[in-house]
C-alpha cells in the first residue's frame, strides 16, 4: 500500500468559529471539550479501504433532515491523489444517509486554504421508512477513501485554490 496522506486537526480557533456559526447552543467550553476529544480518521480493519470520520458531538437526524458537521479534521494529501467522502455503508443502508453533494471531494491543495482545509460534512437522512438517525459523539458517520487520479495530456491548470465549495471556478 502507498502511504499518500496524513490527517490532522484544524486549529482550535478554526473549530470554535465553525461550531459557533451553526451550533450556537454549545458554549465555548463545550466546543473546547469537543475539540480535545476529536479522533483522527482511521481504518477499522487491515482490509478496510475507508477511513472512518467520527462525529464531534451527538446529533439526531429525523427523516428528511439535514445537518452540516464541522469535523475538525484536515488532510495533507500527495499530489495526484484525492480523498472521496461517503456515508458509512451501514448508515446508508439503514437510513439512506446521503452526502448532500453525493460524494465529497477533498483535493490535495485544499489543505492550504485559508480555512485550513477544514473538512465539513453536509448529510441528509433520506429515510423513506420513517427512521430517525441517532449518532453519538465519537461515533463513525462518514468514510473517506484515497484515490489516485490522472489528468489530460493537454492540461494547463495553474490556478491556486483558496477555499472550499466552488472556489476553483470563481
Amino acid at each position: 500500500m502507498q502511504k499518500v496522506a496524513q490527517f490532522f486537526k484544524v486549529s482550535e480557533q478554526n473549530f470554535l468559529d465553525a461550531m459557533k456559526e451553526d451550533f450556537p447552543e454549545y458554549t465555548e467550553a463545550d466546543i473546547r471539550d469537543m475539540y480535545e476529544s476529536l479522533t483522527l480518521p482511521r481504518r477499522a480493519t487491515k482490509g478496510s479501504a475507508g477511513y472512518d470520520f467520527y462525529a464531534p458531538f451527538a446529533f439526531s437526524l429525523p427523516p428528511g433532515s439535514t445537518i452540516k458537521i464541522p469535523t475538525g479534521i484536515r488532510v495533507k494529501i500527495n499530489e495526484e491523489w484525492v480523498l472521496k467522502l461517503y456515508p458509512r455503508s451501514g448508515l446508508g443502508f439503514k437510513y439512506r444517509l446521503q452526502m448532500n453533494n453525493t460524494v465529497g471531494i477533498i483535493d490535495s491543495d485544499y489543505y492550504y486554504s485559508d480555512n485550513e482545509g477544514h473538512i465539513f460534512a453536509k448529510i441528509t437522512n433520506d429515510s423513506n421508512e420513517g427512521k430517525t438517525l441517532e449518532i453519538g459523539a465519537g461515533t463513525g458517520f462518514m468514510q473517506g477513501i484515497f484515490v489516485e487520479y490522472g489528468i489530460t495530456v493537454d492540461d494547463d491548470a495553474d490556478g491556486i485554490r483558496n477555499g472550499g465549495f466552488g472556489s476553483t471556478t470563481k
